[in-house]
């Protein structure tokens, strides 16, 4: 998922507090909009744990994983075209308007999903709230931005970054609250229109943003708002920053052309620009095809592939995963300025690789070892209740649990009563046959089985998210906001995010299906693979930005560069960014 807060400094934030407590309608601006952020990672973390209990709730949905997959994925499908849409309403609208129309568009997919009485329902929902999620990706960020003083406007953009990993583990302890309320996941899907009802009330007494509102010719208005924000000496220096920084980017976007054709024949045709969408585009599609949002998307599904049957224990375990996702989204600002974003995204991505090789000998070892199959437990429930494909198969002895499951979705396994890693039952996924199981006190399996590796999988997860948070999570984002000219800044931008979440569609839409075909231990070993494509790739194509000047970085792109391959981890360097090459 995501993204993260742009790296500011440790005196930023003094300085920001001290700002803020002198002016709190700068704080009243910034949490406000603050609360798409929050929007966006609730709505993007709830459905893992919702999931579990629409499978329960519906039977179409338990038996095709296809169509978890599109329940889960249709709000990065809907991302991608609110993305799109969110950049023509905001020039049009304005930031405001467009912050209004996600919040109700979050609002309208909320109380759908709550109400729906089919999948089809659930999906079209999703695709709403997937359309809020990608205007308020773009949209929150920039009006906080545009609303704060430029010494202090890192830290509040930041905010937004927070609110989002906080959003998601928000929505993780919103789903652990609600697993033994009638309704489950209607009610989790359902919550996310409080904050977007409140965001909607808050958004309505605010005014539009003091940079859209000049390029509107509203200069008056833009001087009421920066007189609210800044001190009564200031303004005047910031009416006059405000009208060259305007006039600036007109004479800029006028010298790339006014369609969008135009400006993507010549971004491409551009040396510098195509040699910063490599990097761009690299780290982006590397930042989602190392397998983070089928852990965002998918951890509740993923904990019970380790064994955890229990929906609740499943969600209570997944907190860890998005609590230190939040966590490392913090820590990256301590590192991605003091080692540089190459570095700390090459160290992350061997991190992430070794977790991933680790994870797949871990489910593999798992489902070697999963208990047999007893003949005895299976028929113990009667005739009927056991899976034809067990009474079917020539090979029935050999079978364990994840023969049985793996044999088709009509099948379950009932553990052993006295302990859940002797041989069990092989029977048939009915609500009947499984409320005899539970009623003898044994455990109920569909996604995976018992395992004595389940801790040591839910633990290297956890190291996983560790690798990923501080490097690949955040510093993807911070290099394509460095990497193009300032002319080329808002085409690159957008087609390096477009690249991350079309990725995130194609993952999250095939992750179910790859583990059902290849099994847990193959499809995280795939991953593992991607990763280092990814790797090898970022080391190859991604120069160093930290510490330079934008009109350094573009003479860098137009000499070409040969970056150090490998730098070794958090060791600081003086110049760890490029060795200039007459490349291409």
């Amino acid at each position: 998922m995501e993204g993260g807060p742009p790296q500011v400094k440790k005196t930023e934030f003094t300085e920001c507090w001290q700002t803020v407590w002198k002016t709190p309608y700068i704080m009243r601006l910034a949490l406000s909009a603050g609360i798409g952020g929050l929007l966006f990672g609730y709505d993007t973390g709830v459905i893992s744990g919702a999931l579990l209990y629409i499978r329960d709730d519906f039977k179409s949905v338990e038996k095709h994983t296809w169509l978890q997959e599109t329940i889960v994925s249709m709000a990065v499908a809907g991302a991608i075209i609110g993305a799109a849409l969110g950049g023509w309403l905001n020039d049009r609208y304005g930031r405001r308007k467009s912050i209004l129309i996600a919040d109700f568009l979050f609002f309208v997919g909320a109380i759908v999903m709550a109400f729906s009485h089919s999948p089809g329902l659930i999906i079209f929902g999703r695709i709403l709230v997937g359309l809020g999620v990608g205007m308020a990706s773009m949209t929150a960020p920039l009006y906080i931005s545009e609303a704060s003083p430029a010494r202090i406007r890192g830290a509040l953009v930041s905010t937004n970054g927070l609110l989002i990993t906080g959003g998601q583990f928000l929505s993780y302890l919103i789903n652990l609250a609600f697993t033994k309320t009638p309704g489950t996941w209607r009610w989790m899907l359902g919550v996310a229109g409080v904050p977007a009802l409140v965001q909607f009330i808050l958004m309505l007494s605010l005014p539009e943003s003091p940079r859209w509102l000049y390029r509107q010719n509203k200069e008056q208005e833009a001087r009421a708002i920066l007189d609210k924000i800044y001190p009564a000496n200031e303004v005047e220096d910031e009416m006059k920053a405000l009208q060259l920084s305007v006039e600036a980017e007109k004479a800029e976007e006028g010298s790339i052309g006014d369609g969008i054709i135009a400006k993507l024949r010549r971004a491409f045709g551009n040396v510098v620009v195509r040699r910063g969408l490599y990097a761009g585009i690299t780290v982006q599609v590397a930042q989602q095809f190392v397998g983070i949002n089928t852990v965002m998307y998918y951890s509740p599904t993923i904990v019970q592939l380790a064994g955890f049957a229990s929906n609740k224990t499943a969600l209570a375990l997944s907190l860890i995963t998005s609590g230190l996702n939040a966590v490392g989204s913090i820590v990256s600002m301590a590192f991605v300025d003091r080692y540089g974003r190459r570095r700390l995204m090459i160290c992350s991505m061997i991190g992430i690789i070794v977790c991933l090789v680790v994870l797949a000998i871990v489910f593999r070892e798992a489902a070697s070892h999963s208990p047999l199959i007893s003949s005895f437990e299976s028929t113990h429930f009667g005739g009927n209740s056991t899976c034809p494909n067990y009474l079917k198969a020539p090979d029935a002895s050999s079978w364990n649990c994840m023969t049985c499951l793996k044999a088709s979705s009509d099948c379950a396994f009932c553990s052993d009563g006295d302990n859940e890693y002797l041989p069990g039952a092989c029977l048939a996924a009915e609500d009947a046959i499984r409320g005899a199981c539970r009623a003898e006190r044994r455990t109920w399996y569909t996604n995976g089985c018992p395992s004595r590796y389940g801790i040591l999988a839910v633990l290297v997860l956890g190291a996983y998210i560790i690798s990923y948070s501080p490097g690949m999570g955040t510093a993807p984002w911070i290099v394509n906001s460095e990497i193009y000219p300032l002319r080329y800044r808002g085409i690159g931008g957008g087609i390096a995010a477009v690249s991350n979440w079309v990725s995130n569609l194609i993952v999250s839409e095939s992750f179910l299906s790859l583990t059902e075909a290849l099994g847990s231990a193959y499809t995280f070993l795939l991953f593992a693979g991607f990763s280092f494509i990814g790797l090898v790739a970022i080391s190859l194509l991604v120069p160093e930005t930290k510490g330079l000047q934008l009109e350094e970085v573009e003479k860098m792109l137009e000499k070409g560069y040969r970056p150090n391959l490998l730098p070794k981890c958090f060791k600081r360097r003086k110049d760890d960014s490029t060795q200039v090459s007459n490349n291409s």
